[in-house]
């Protein structure tokens, strides 16, 4: 095999992850971890140097398991702040105002959260990204971790609901999709 790469994490999911893979890669490929696999341990607010970007991670300080959210900026100059896998949490908001682009999770439509029960899986709904990015100031909004239940009208219907309370672009991609920054 050719080539390298780097894996940035806290310590906790490097540690499965180096786990997992020495479990289940074939022992060539299991044996390049540390010589061309590179996992490098990142902790609350360490820069990062990834695919020609700067970058920063964040602890979004979840009570249920630790994740690190990031801001980077990318080529062009502009910013992108993903915010993991639960809302938002003021203590982040240095990282997260004003970027140019806000990757946020939105499990529910705001009028579908007594069905899905987002705010107690520790998610949020497409009405409350839309008001935190208006209240963030950011530009673009990307909603992802949805449900898949309403996949024929999810894009037009999750975009509405944020567009409700923030008045830049909002943006709910389909798996896999390409979207130009």
């Amino acid at each position: 095999a050719e080539g390298s790469f780097t894996v940035y994490a806290h310590d906790l999911a490097l540690e499965v992850l180096d786990w997992v893979c020495r479990k289940t890669l074939p022992a060539k490929t299991a044996a390049r971890i540390g010589q061309g696999i590179r996992l490098c341990e990142l902790r609350d607010g360490d820069c990062f140097r990834a695919a020609g970007m700067e970058g920063r991670c964040f602890d979004i300080g979840s009570t249920k398991a630790k994740q690190f959210g990031f801001r980077l900026t990318l080529p062009g100059g502009q910013t992108l702040a993903c915010l993991g896998d639960e809302p938002y949490n003021a203590r982040n908001r240095a990282w997260v105002e004003g970027a140019d682009w806000l990757l946020c999770e939105a499990f529910c439509l705001h009028a579908d959260r007594d069905r899905f029960k987002p705010y107690e899986k520790h998610h949020s709904t497409a009405l409350d990204a839309g008001r935190l990015a208006g209240e963030l100031g950011v530009r673009h909004l990307l909603l992802y971790h949805t449900e898949d239940t309403s996949l024929a009208t999810r894009r037009e219907r999750y975009a509405a609901e944020a567009a409700a309370e923030f008045g830049g672009a909002v943006c709910v991609p389909d798996d896999l999709e390409r979207i130009p920054l």
